[in-house]
């Protein structure tokens, strides 16, 4: 029988339009939202490198011998021309002292030939000696002095491969480890160095860059989107403990070609050392300026989402007060905000929070982030 009493009301209800919903228990919901403003924003680019010294330089033996001895310390810092190792000189300055006596034999023989040749200068006008005479003691004479300047260069030889024996610093910098030690053979340019010297502070910090990417920062450069502030293009350094070095660094030229393999270009970066941090071959990353965009319009991450076409987009609150979707462009992060290229401009209200109440057309109200209580 209970099933007869709610046949009516079952008509009833069938029968008539549902009502319009109201508005959601407990009024206009509150939605935070953030005021977007036009800023100045240095945007950079974070590359990805390794250290290398700014100068090095391999000691290589210039004459051969027995190593006497190693005069320097390894790991040490040496100057431009300190003595490091000792080649046995016996043999260099036998030839030195061989080749100086050759000299002085060459001088004394000139002696003679020169007073005789001009005696014959004197004797050929009398006719004492003919013309024949007098110009073969005039080329004997200078056969003689030209052995004299043979004799002066090899002293010359002699005394630069006895000064080879010495074997110096051709920089200064940081000595590694010697390969070589006392008693050891070694020969002239010899493929393998002694040791290495590499100049540590400053260093430079090689990086690369897509040739499409930095395609784009010269044409948005050229459009006047960004702006070069004058001087050299800084760059900070991350280490690979995520921190950063506490010296600037300054971009000193990129390569003017583009690798094939890859695609890229590299760009070289100098900094200062002057407490050693960075170590040759050491892994770093690189945070170059590409510009200054002084219009610049950001919106927080968390106040993106993404559409199920894959773009990015925002929910804000129109002059009516009312939930609008926006789709926008991105180009980029910047700490924890997306810069906009396209979709929003300055005075406009993007929702941060209450974005579940948030329905496209629905009233909402408005407060600043931070003030929603």
């Amino acid at each position: 029988m209970r099933y007869l009493y709610l046949w009516p009301l079952l008509l009833t209800s069938c029968g008539k339009p549902q009502a319009p919903a109201g508005p959601p228990p407990g009024g206009t919901p509150e939605v935070s939202v953030v005021t977007l403003l036009a800023q100045r924003v240095a945007l950079t680019t974070e590359l990805s490198g390794r250290v290398s010294a700014s100068l090095t330089a391999e000691v290589r033996p210039q004459v051969g011998g027995i190593i006497q001895n190693r005069l320097f310390t390894e790991g040490s810092d040496v100057k431009a021309g300190d003595l490091l190792y000792q080649i046995d000189p016996a043999s260099y300055q036998a030839a030195h002292d061989g080749a100086k006596a050759a000299l002085a034999k060459a001088e004394a023989n000139v002696a003679p030939l020169q007073l005789k040749a001009e005696r014959y200068k004197e004797l050929v006008k009398s006719e004492a000696v003919s013309d024949q005479d007098v110009d073969d003691i005039t080329a004997a004479r200078k056969l003689a002095e030209a052995e004299i300047e043979l004799a002066k260069a090899a002293l010359e030889t002699a005394r630069i491969n006895l000064a080879y024996t010495m074997v110096t610093a051709p920089v200064s910098g940081r000595i590694g480890r010697s390969s070589v030690t006392q008693g050891a053979l070694v020969t002239a340019s010899q493929p393998g160095p002694l040791a290495t010297i590499q100049l540590l502070d400053p260093v430079y910090v090689d990086v690369t860059e897509s040739s499409s990417e930095i395609l784009r920062q010269r044409k948005a450069l050229e459009c006047g989107q960004l702006s070069h502030e004058g001087g050299q293009a800084k760059v900070q350094l991350l280490l690979d403990d995520n921190s950063q070095y506490p010296e600037p660094g300054t971009l000193k030229f990129s390569e003017a070609f583009v690798d094939p393999g890859t695609g890229s270009v590299t760009l070289r970066t100098l900094f200062p050392n002057p407490k050693l941090v960075l170590l040759p071959g050491m892994f770093v990353r690189t945070v170059l300026e590409e510009g200054v965009q002084d219009q610049a319009i950001l919106v927080p991450q968390r106040g993106v989402t993404r559409n199920p076409a894959g773009s990015a987009m925002v929910m804000t609150v129109n002059a009516d007060e009312k939930v609008e979707p926006r789709v926008i462009s991105v180009s980029r992060t910047v700490g924890d905000s997306w810069l906009v290229t396209d979709g929003l401009k300055a005075g406009e209200r993007v929702i941060l929070e209450g974005l579940q109440k948030a329905r496209p057309g629905t009233p909402v109200k408005a407060l600043p982030f931070g003030d929603k209580k």
